[in-house]
């Protein structure tokens, strides 16, 4: 089963007792377990860094050093906090064991003890800190799902609340009216089909094999036209020009219809929200390098500063343009451009930024070129 927690595990075992590394690895590997040894604290610091251990066995007290404290360096290394230390010690001696437990070791186990009870109490805490790791990993995928859905709804939602605010303008032109209706039915089953995607991705479901095989395609030319189609309005009402240069004849590439436009939207919206009135959007599939094709939006907005440009596909980060005398889009969460660059980066293809002759900024998507199909979307 994917989520059964695992039995055995790596453990850094901490000693300068020759006898006690010896007879400690080899109880634990014969168990299964990986020992990792280290006889030192400064040897102990580098084994935890170069890999962190599930658990940490520390033997006292250590030739040569202050024990306790050691096991306070290791407890306060950030990427060891969480990691449980148990103590070796001897059973007479209570204050080192009551000290150990100040200084955050989670169990003390008195010397003499019999392997038995060693492997035990070394289980128990084992499991409990694979299954806090498993829980963990649950929460931030689910945190990331959360993430991924409310990014993606975010440009329909966009899209049905620009046509609201049309319609209840109270000089909507009525020819118009028409069309902001069939934007907000269109947008709001297109965040549907996210939701719905989303629920079956979640569930276990068998595939048709030679349908899962068959490489994806999307149409450049229908890409466009759908883009174009879906925020000519928006661009006119934010006082932008539409240029639109579809390829002659059609070109397809390798990733899903939809994704490549969910990837063109973010691209799009961008320039919607930063780019100057008065200037112009373009549109336009053109041949890459050989046997690719690029898909560009290019705007005569105030273009990516310099600085920020190193950080433009970095998850939540945002350029700060208010000082400019621009607009601040507090819902924009700066994840757009990076989820972008992965999706595209997962179809086999490159996504990137160019400053443009002139002022702007132009984003490339270039993906492996395929032959076209009937059911290129």
């Amino acid at each position: 089963m994917p989520n059964q927690i695992a039995r055995t595990g790596r453990m850094l075992v901490v000693t300068g007792q020759a006898a006690s590394a010896t007879s400690i690895t080899a109880l634990l590997e014969a168990h299964g377990h990986t020992a990792i040894l280290a006889a030192s604290r400064d040897e102990a610091l580098a084994r935890a860094a170069e890999h962190a251990p599930d658990l940490i066995l520390l033997d006292l007290p250590m030739p040569g050093q202050a024990s306790l404290e050691l096991l306070s360096a290791l407890h306060a290394q950030p990427a060891l906090r969480s990691i449980p230390v148990i103590v070796l010690a001897s059973a007479s001696d209570r204050a080192r064991l009551l000290r150990a437990f100040d200084a955050g070791a989670v169990d003390c186990i008195g010397k003499p003890c019999a392997p038995e009870e060693m492997l035990a109490r070394l289980h128990v805490h084992l499991r409990l800190k694979l299954t806090r790791d498993r829980l963990e990993q649950v929460a931030r995928e689910r945190q990331e799902l959360v993430t991924l859905v409310a990014h993606d709804l975010k440009n329909p939602l966009g899209s049905v609340l620009f046509a609201c605010e049309m319609l209840g303008l109270p000089d909507c032109r009525p020819e118009r009216a028409k069309r902001y209706v069939q934007i907000i039915d269109e947008s709001a089953r297109e965040a549907l089909g996210y939701i719905r995607g989303y629920l079956q991705s979640q569930a276990p479901a068998e595939q048709d094999a030679q349908e899962t095989a068959r490489r994806p395609c999307a149409s450049l030319g229908e890409t466009l036209r759908w883009l174009a189609d879906r925020y000519e309005l928006q661009l006119e009402a934010n006082g932008l020009r539409l240029h639109l240069c579809a390829p002659q004849p059609d070109a397809c590439v390798a990733i899903d219809p939809h994704a490549l436009r969910q990837v063109a939207e973010n691209l799009v919206s961008n320039a919607i929200k930063y780019a100057a009135s008065g200037g112009e959007l373009a549109l336009a599939a053109a041949p890459g390098a050989p046997g690719y094709w690029q898909l560009r939006v290019e705007d005569r907005g105030p273009g990516v500063a310099a600085c920020f440009q190193p950080l433009l596909f970095t998850p939540f980060k945002r350029a700060q343009q208010e000082e400019r005398g621009e607009r601040h889009f507090p819902w924009s969460s700066g994840l757009g451009l990076a989820l972008a660059r992965q999706v595209v980066a997962d179809a086999g293809g490159q996504l990137w930024h160019e400053d443009r002759e002139g002022g702007g900024a132009r984003f490339l998507i270039e993906l492996p070129e395929v032959a076209c199909r009937p059911d290129c979307g």
